[in-house]
């Protein structure tokens, strides 16, 4: 199966990275060329994909959200959420293709299951600047619109960034003390939330651990510690959610972060592939879990 899966995450990122390359307000027509392309992998899996459109800096933007309806407690969902726009000058294969792909093939995997509580899987535009941080982050129009519905949402899980690993030693840096405390190859997967979301994020590991051995390092810390917060579930925090995010550890591993040089043959595949099963496996537990 994984050589299957790995190919699709190679064609995913292919498309996204190779042949619709930066993607962003400032390059509209590949913004939405990439947006098309996600909608049309969603509903051939056998998806109904909803469109959350608004209007940034004059460009129509939109999240592109799928659900699997929960079976026992259908009020209450786990989001899984990855960006698919890119910084300007990078055509993005790791920063965020990869985990686009990912979020695709998680969905295929877990088509036709039943869970516990519903699933929603979102491919988020506008994560980059101009946006991040203060401005109409997709994800931030997506979590403010989910609060005033005062959605019962137990868990957001933002994947940024999935695809770059190294084994050399000392291959993986680290903010201020943090390398004392996790290994300086960067072949493992990160787990990395603020301090409110920490117990579900270790409930999230221990699941991620009963079904993969794939190498985990997971953390709570402060927000303002760099990276940290940069990503798409800084906009479920602050909106009262409990949320962590999954990476790669971006520009502390990956040497062409943010660059031009972020290209799909940079990426390790087979193993993107052992960590997309292992989340699809992970996000079945967690919506079945009385515990989160």
């Amino acid at each position: 199966m994984n050589d299957s899966l790995s190919a699709n995450l190679l064609r995913h990122v292919q498309m996204l990275a190779g042949e619709i390359g930066e993607r962003n307000v400032y390059r509209p027509a590949a913004l939405d060329a990439a947006a098309r392309y996600i909608e049309a992998e969603f509903a051939g899996i056998g998806y109904s994909v909803k469109r959350q459109t608004y209007v940034a800096q004059g460009v129509e933007s939109a999240n592109l959200e799928i659900v699997l309806p929960g079976q026992r407690w259908p009020d209450e969902s786990i989001v899984v959420g990855a960006h698919y726009d890119t910084v300007e000058g990078s055509p993005g294969a790791d920063d965020n293709a990869s985990a686009v792909a990912a979020l695709i093939e998680i969905a295929r995997l877990l088509h036709g299951h039943a869970p516990g509580r519903t699933l929603k899987l979102v491919a988020f535009v506008n994560e980059e600047p101009p946006f991040f941080f203060f401005g109409e982050m997709g994800s931030r129009v997506y979590a403010r619109a989910a609060r005033s519905r005062q959605e019962n949402i137990r868990l957001m899980i933002s994947l940024e960034m999935l695809g770059y690993y190294r084994d050399e030693a000392g291959s993986q840096a680290y903010p201020p003390l943090f390398r004392y405390f996790h290994p300086d190859c960067g072949n493992f997967i990160a787990f990395v939330s603020n301090f409110r979301s920490r117990r579900v994020m270790r409930r999230a590991a221990r699941a991620f651990r009963d079904h993969s051995d794939f190498p985990l390092e997971s953390t709570a810390a402060f927000g303002w510690i760099p990276g940290v917060a940069w990503s798409d579930h800084l906009s479920f925090w602050r909106e009262g959610y409990r949320a962590f995010m999954c990476t790669d550890t971006a520009f502390f591993r990956n040497p062409y972060y943010h660059s031009a040089q972020d290209t799909p043959e940079k990426l390790d595949y087979p193993r993107l592939a052992v960590l997309t099963d292992a989340l699809a496996k992970m996000c079945g537990t967690l919506a079945g879990c009385e515990d989160i």
